[in-house]
C-alpha cells in the first residue's frame, strides 16, 4: 500500500547497493492429509489451505476454515452504515484493513464481514469472532534497518491478543536483492501467520527508472515489467522466500484497484480494468491465498481517499470501470473458492503458459495465463495423461474447446492480462 512514508522507501530503493545474496530454494512437501484427490501427479508445497485457520480461535470459530471462504480485502474503505457494507460484499469484500477509530465493532458482526487490525475502540474484545487478525504493520523493511524493524515487530506480535492471527505487508524489499536474504527471510517468516507485498506494477514509477534494476530474486525483465506476469512473479518470490524457514504460511496480493503511485508523483497510470483482473488472477495461478486492495488513489486526474466508496456515492465517478471489474473477478474467485482452496498439481501444460491445475468433485481446473515473457496470441495445452475427455469447458465465457485424441486442445489469449479458466471431467 501507499502512505506518506513510501517517498522515504522510494528514495531508500533509488539508492541502496545490489547485494549478491544467494536464495533458499523452496521447501519440499507431502501432500495434506484429507487432500481432494483426482489426478497421480504430484502435488505442490502449501500450508494446508483452509484447515490452516482452525490454529486461530477466531478465525476458526468465523468460519474461515470454510473450503467455499476465500479473503478478499481493502485498505482503507471505511463504513458506517449496513448499505456501505453491503455494496462492498456485492463488489466482493469480507474483510477490511484501515478504518476509522469510531468504527462500531457490530456494524462486523451483523454484516459477517471481518477485521484486520488493532483494538478500534472499546467495543471490540477478543472475544469478537469478527475480529479475526491484527495487522502488525506496513512495510517495515522501507521504514526501518532490518535491526530496528525485527525489534519493531517483536514488540508488536508479542502485544497480539490470544485467538488472532499476526499479518504483515511489505515492500518490494523482502523479494528484492535490495536488502541481503538473512534480512529479508526473517522479516517474512519470523513475525507473522500470513503476509504480503505491495509492489505495483502497472501504476508506479518503478518500471520506467533509467538504468532497469531488475534487482528481484525473481527475474522481472524491463520489457515486460508492466504487465499482469509481474504480479505472479511477485508470488513465486514471496513464496520463496516464506519457505526459507521450511514451513509455509498462507500468502497475499496487495493489488490497485485504481492507481498505487505515491502522493508526490509522478503519476503513470491508472491500472484498466482489464489489467486489474489480468493482475489479480496472475496472483491466483501463482498460489495466492487472498487479494487485498489498495483502494486509495494518490496521484493522477481520478483522485480519492476510497475508491470503492466513490464508486457507490458519485455519479459518472471516474474509477468505475475499474470498480466493476473488480467486482466480476471477485465473483469468479468466490465462486471458485471450494477449488482454489484445493492443493495445486506440479504439473506443466505447456509452452508460453503460466497456468494452475487443480481437481475438485470429479473435474479437473486449469486457470491459464500467457508468459510475460511471450506474447500473446495462440497456446496449446497438453492434458496430464490420466486425463481423458473430447472437450473442455471455458468458465465464465460460454463456450467449449475439443480436444484431440492425444490430449491437447489449443485457444488464444488476446492481450498480456488475458486469462481463461476451464474444466474438464476427470
Amino acid at each position: 500500500m501507499i502512505h506518506p512514508v513510501r517517498s522515504a522507501a522510494a528514495a531508500l530503493l533509488m539508492i541502496i547497493g545490489l547485494f549478491c545474496a544467494a536464495c533458499t530454494p523452496v521447501a519440499e512437501a507431502a501432500p495434506a492429509a484429507g487432500t481432494s484427490t483426482g489426478l497421480d501427479l504430484p502435488r505442490i508445497p502449501w500450508e494446508g489451505g483452509p484447515d490452516y485457520w482452525k490454529a486461530f480461535a477466531n478465525a476458526d470459530a468465523a468460519g474461515w476454515d470454510d473450503p467455499g471462504f476465500f479473503p478478499v480485502a481493502i485498505w482503507y474503505n471505511g463504513i458506517s452504515s449496513d448499505e456501505e457494507v453491503r455494496f462492498d460484499k456485492d463488489h466482493g469484500i469480507n474483510t477490511y484493513m484501515g478504518m476509522d477509530s469510531s468504527t462500531p465493532y457490530s456494524i462486523f458482526e451483523r454484516n459477517s464481514v471481518y477485521w484486520i487490525g488493532g483494538k478500534l475502540n472499546e467495543s471490540f474484545t477478543p472475544a469478537g469472532t469478527n475480529w479475526v487478525g491484527a495487522f502488525l504493520d506496513d512495510e517495515v523493511d522501507g521504514r526501518f534497518t532490518p535491526e530496528e524493524g525485527r525489534k519493531h515487530l517483536q514488540a508488536l506480535s508479542d502485544a497480539v491478543p490470544a485467538g488472532l492471527f499476526k499479518y504483515a505487508n511489505f515492500t518490494q524489499m523482502v523479494i528484492s536483492h535490495y536488502m541481503p536474504a538473512a534480512d529479508a527471510q526473517a522479516f517474512v517468516n519470523d513475525y507473522t501467520d500470513t503476509v504480503s507485498v505491495d509492489m505495483y506494477w502497472y501504476t508506479i514509477p518503478y518500471c520506467s527508472i533509467k538504468p532497469y534494476q531488475n534487482a528481484h530474486i525473481i527475474p522481472v525483465d524491463e520489457a515486460t515489467c508492466r504487465t499482469a506476469s509481474s504480479y505472479g512473479k511477485t508470488m513465486k518470490a514471496l513464496r520463496q522466500q516464506d519457505a526459507a524457514d521450511g514451513k509455509l504460511q498462507p500468502l497475499w496480493q496487495f493489488v490497485e484497484n485504481l492507481n498505487g503511485g505515491p502522493g508526490e508523483g509522478p503519476f503513470v497510470s491508472n491500472i484498466s480494468p482489464a489489467q486489474l483482473e489480468g493482475a489479480v488472477m496472475s496472483s491466483i495461478i501463482n498460489e495466492a491465498r487472498g487479494i487485498v486492495y489498495f483502494n486509495q488513489s494518490l496521484s493522477g486526474p481520478c483522485g480519492g481517499g476510497s475508491v470503492l466508496r466513490l464508486a457507490q456515492v458519485t455519479t459518472d465517478y471516474c474509477g468505475a470501470p475499474q470498480v466493476e471489474a473488480m467486482k466480476n473477478v471477485n465473483s469468479r474467485i468466490h465462486e471458485l473458492a471450494p477449488v482454489l482452496n484445493t492443493q495445486s498439481y506440479d504439473y506443466s501444460l505447456g509452452v508460453g503458459l503460466d497456468t494452475m491445475l487443480k481437481s475438485y468433485e470429479g473435474s479437473a481446473y486449469i486457470f491459464a495465463m500467457a508468459t510475460g515473457e511471450s506474447v500473446p496470441g495462440n497456446r496449446v495445452f497438453a492434458l496430464p495423461p490420466d486425463i481423458k475427455a473430447d472437450s473442455v469447458e471455458v468458465l465464465f465465457e460460454g463456450r467449449s474447446l475439443p480436444v484431440d485424441g492425444s490430449g491437447r486442445f489449443a485457444d488464444s489469449f488476446a492481450h498480456e492480462s488475458a486469462y481463461h479458466v476451464y474444466k474438464v471431467k476427470l
